[in-house]
């Protein structure tokens, strides 16, 4: 059942409902820990008149950051788009002009679009920053290359991380929920300069694929896990399937000793972090709800879609596909 089917928000009413869920969030779950977690979750009615939360049990939780998308816009506050990609200006990620965003009916629409040019798009969304969102200023005239950077909207170190989403519906261009570090890859020490979470990674309608963690950059020194631990993040016995006309719920438990991350309540793979070539970060980390279409980050962010993947691609335009979100929210776990 979707909660928020016929009922208006108005933004008091919503930051009411936010600071309310600090005491719901922890209401009637057991203690705090290290060790191994709980592999299931409860239900916690988090925010009230939203969509429950699923959060591990036997802990305490206290909600720190939230958007249940209850506006008529995208509450940039909270978010900014990701428009570039290693210093360049990716054109294939929709900018706020494209009109790729929709919030309606207490959700976000991420959806797919053809510009007049021929050229796809679909949005990325972040609350933070790294090197490779900034464009190189062509026209500086001191010695630093880069223009003066934007503070991060939202970052945070540990707690849960969760997501109630429903996934594309048509191939051709695949979601994201995940996380990143604002000097991801600047030095060989994981702990310091961050791990990826790419917590949710969905490359065909109704498929999730296994969880991944990336550190040390993205090249040589390149170093990667996943959960459940397969060499092969699509392999088969990694893959969960869900429906792709219904909403489900994932989140990822981060604490200081590893990683475990939740399917609709329940564990999925093991608690990584800890084992022989894995790492765990431990400094703020922002929070990304991405799509993208294939295939331009191909043959050095040049590949074009022949046309075989156009009639894909224009099949999803044409259907007015969408990765939806009904709400993000972040808890601490209370000691």
């Amino acid at each position: 059942m979707d909660m928020k089917s016929g009922m208006s928000f108005k933004t008091g009413l919503a930051a009411f409902a936010g600071a309310m869920a600090v005491c719901a969030g922890c209401a009637g779950l057991g203690q705090a820990g290290g060790g191994e977690p709980s592999p299931n979750c409860v239900e916690v009615a988090a925010v009230p008149g939203e969509a429950a939360s699923l959060l591990p049990e036997g802990k305490k939780f206290k909600l720190v950051w939230n958007d249940e998308f209850n506006g008529t816009s995208l509450d940039t506050s909270k978010w900014c788009y990701r428009t570039n990609f290693w210093g360049n200006r990716a054109l294939w990620f929709a900018a706020p002009e494209d009109n790729a965003v929709e919030v309606k009916d207490g959700k976000v629409h991420l959806k797919i679009m053809k510009k007049p040019n021929g050229q796809y798009v679909s949005p990325q969304l972040q609350t933070g920053e790294l090197m490779w969102d900034i464009a190189w200023d062509a026209k500086r005239t001191g010695f630093f290359p880069l223009p003066k950077r934007e503070k991060p909207k939202f970052v945070h170190k540990y707690g849960y991380y969760e997501c109630r989403f429903r996934l594309q519906r048509k191939r051709g261009w695949w979601s994201a929920f995940w996380m990143q570090t604002e000097q991801q890859g600047c030095t060989l020490d994981p702990a310091i300069s961050g791990v990826e979470h790419d917590i949710l990674e969905s490359f065909t309608p109704g498929e999730i694929i296994a969880h991944c963690f990336h550190t040390n950059g993205y090249s040589g020194d390149y170093l990667g896990f996943k959960t459940p631990r397969v060499k092969d993040a699509f392999a088969t016995n990694a893959v969960v399937r869900v429906g792709s006309d219904d909403f489900h719920t994932i989140g990822m438990l981060w604490e200081p000793d590893g990683y475990t991350v939740y399917i609709d309540g329940k564990q999925h793979g093991e608690k990584v972090g800890s084992g022989k070539g894995e790492a765990v970060s431990h400094i703020p980390e922002f929070i990304l709800l991405t799509t993208e279409c294939h295939p331009y980050r191909g043959k050095r962010m040049t590949a074009q879609p022949d046309e075989k993947l156009r009639k894909v691609l224009d099949e999803a335009v044409e259907a007015g596909d969408d990765f939806v979100a009904d709400f993000v929210r972040v808890y601490d776990v209370v000691e």
